[in-house]
């Protein structure tokens, strides 16, 4: 896969070039709309939400940071990886590359945006008194897993995308269902051990959980909960890869 990456570079720099450059087309404000949106958002949940949830609760805006940051990326990562194949049907059913660079470049167009607006998210932490230790540095972690986590789900979506054009609209239902299952807005502290440990089957609250635990609690997870994490990832990114190297002819005559 580096070695094919590598040959289509050329390809794969002029995919995202054009991917970030065709969100902020016609825009006045471009780029600072990936700054903007999710301060607006944070804004609105906020302005909604601490009344109801955060009124007892310490950082409880940053709390609520967390979760929309990492819900967002995710999101957006794999609603723009599950038209990468379609939207591109005209360059590789004329020419012989990888489909996957198609999916790569909407996920590095999509790191980038959460890249600037993780920046912004930091700055926020230090104006709400959050302490910073050395423990931050594990943040990389959840960060680079969350990535092949949405490379593998996009794989997979991307493909079904190709067979069945409704996908989009279930896949839409579905991340909205999902917010309200990730405890963005709200803590699960008050349930039953049983109901907590079912959060622990969605993979979002996993990352979004390992983000508060860092930057507000300055607590590491255990070691079960960083290999519940991978396990997650690795199932569906070798979902993902199966799907491809299965159906790599066949998109083509359905596209």
């Amino acid at each position: 896969m580096i070695t094919k990456l590598k040959k289509h570079q050329f390809l794969f720099e002029e995919l995202v070039k054009r991917d970030f450059k065709k969100k902020y087309k016609r825009t006045v404000l471009g780029m600072a709309w990936s700054v903007l949106s999710p301060l607006l958002t944070l804004l609105v949940m906020s302005l909604v939400f601490t009344q109801f949830f955060g009124r007892n609760m310490a950082h409880y805006t940053t709390y609520l940071f967390c979760g929309n940051l990492v819900f967002s990326y995710f999101n957006e990562a794999t609603s723009q990886g599950m038209s990468s194949l379609m939207g591109n049907a005209g360059i590789f059913s004329k020419v012989n590359v990888p489909k996957y660079l198609f999916l790569f470049s909407k996920n590095v167009q999509t790191l980038i945006n959460f890249g600037l607006t993780l920046i912004v998210f930091f700055i926020f932490c230090i104006f709400d008194h959050i302490n910073f230790t050395w423990k931050i540095i594990l943040l990389i972690y959840p960060i680079a897993l969350l990535v092949l986590f949405n490379i593998g789900v996009g794989l997979v979506l991307s493909a079904l995308f190709v067979f069945f054009r409704d996908i989009q609209y279930l896949w839409s239902v579905f991340t909205q269902l999902l917010m309200y299952m990730s405890a963005i807005f709200y803590t699960i502290d008050g349930y039953s051990q049983t109901v907590q440990n079912i959060f622990l089957l969605n993979p979002v609250y996993l990352f979004i959980r390992y983000f508060r635990k860092i930057v507000i609690e300055a607590t590491i997870p255990t070691p079960a909960f960083h290999l519940l994490m991978l396990a997650d990832v690795a199932i569906v990114l070798g979902l993902g890869c199966f799907m491809y190297k299965k159906y790599n002819h066949r998109f083509l005559y359905y596209v």
